[in-house]
């Protein structure tokens, strides 16, 4: 495992793990994604709900999910009825989760259910953040595009040397994060596909405790694929730049410990006597 932080041992137990997909025009897949996912978790002995954010569906997304809910209780469909997008599907699915940790999944099958157990489990050993990557050991990709990946692999060496961290898979989407992380990184600004480098980034550099495990990853069998690669290079370079900005510009005003210290002197309305590690 890879990691830039010390483990975060200090975590409360969790209870309940929320898995948030969006879905958009996904009738071909996304009864059995749902099914394997629940399937493999039950085994396991995960606690879990299942979050399907229908985000603008015009095929029959809706009407499947209204089937399957009839025999998973633990299935929860909502309708994005604001502006759509990506991560605003996403967001709207966090607000509507009940989870004291939560992983985000494709609605394709891309994401293999297996890998949520684990993320499960190391997010029980008190990390605050889980990052899956497809390249290192252990991981993988099937059926990959080629030219998807070789620009895939270009955006996250440069994210990675911009940051100066060991992550090289920052805008797989596929993560977990315990509630009070995903809570410490609003507000979002992402719309659309960049919130997946937006949650990871500001994690890190918010100060929140990570550590990475490898996955893998399999090109979708049914529907089409929702990322527009000439539309979101813009999108994902603002994002970036934005989060480095506040690295560097923010003098600690959003990391972890100078909250925790705010929180602290909300409640008891004095100034906790433990020295800040802003540096």
């Amino acid at each position: 495992m890879i990691s830039d932080s010390p483990v975060g041992n200090s975590g409360e137990p969790l209870s309940l793990l929320s898995i948030v997909i969006p879905a958009r025009d996904e009738e071909g897949c996304i009864a059995s994604t749902v099914e394997h996912l629940h399937l493999e978790l039950r085994l396991q002995g995960v606690p879990h709900e299942i979050i399907v954010v229908d985000d603008g569906s015009t095929d029959g997304t809706w009407e499947c999910l209204m089937k399957l809910q009839e025999r998973l209780d633990v299935l929860k469909p909502i309708q994005n009825q604001g502006l759509h997008g990506f991560g605003r599907a996403i967001v709207y699915g966090i607000n509507a989760s009940e989870g004291d940790a939560v992983v985000i999944m494709m609605a394709d099958e891309s994401d293999d259910c297996r890998d949520v157990v684990r993320y499960w489990a190391l997010l029980n050993e008190g990390w605050d953040c889980v990052f899956g990557s497809r390249f290192v050991k252990g991981g993988g990709v099937i059926d990959y595009p080629w030219l998807k990946l070789r620009l895939n692999r270009a955006a996250n060496w440069f994210i990675k040397i911009l940051f100066r961290i060991k992550l090289n898979d920052t805008t797989n989407a596929f993560k977990a994060y315990r509630r009070s992380t995903i809570d410490g990184c609003r507000p979002f600004l992402s719309p659309h596909f960049n919130l997946t480098v937006e949650l990871p980034l500001k994690a890190i550099v918010r100060g929140y405790t990570w550590t990475t495990m490898p996955i893998t990853w399999r090109n979708r069998r049914t529907g089409l694929a929702k990322l527009k690669i000439t539309e979101m290079g813009s999108r994902y370079f603002f994002i970036v730049a934005y989060v480095w900005l506040e690295r560097y510009f923010s003098r600690g005003d959003y990391r972890k410990e100078t909250l925790a210290k705010t929180s602290s002197v909300n409640k008891s309305g004095s100034v906790p006597s433990q020295r800040s590690s802003e540096k």
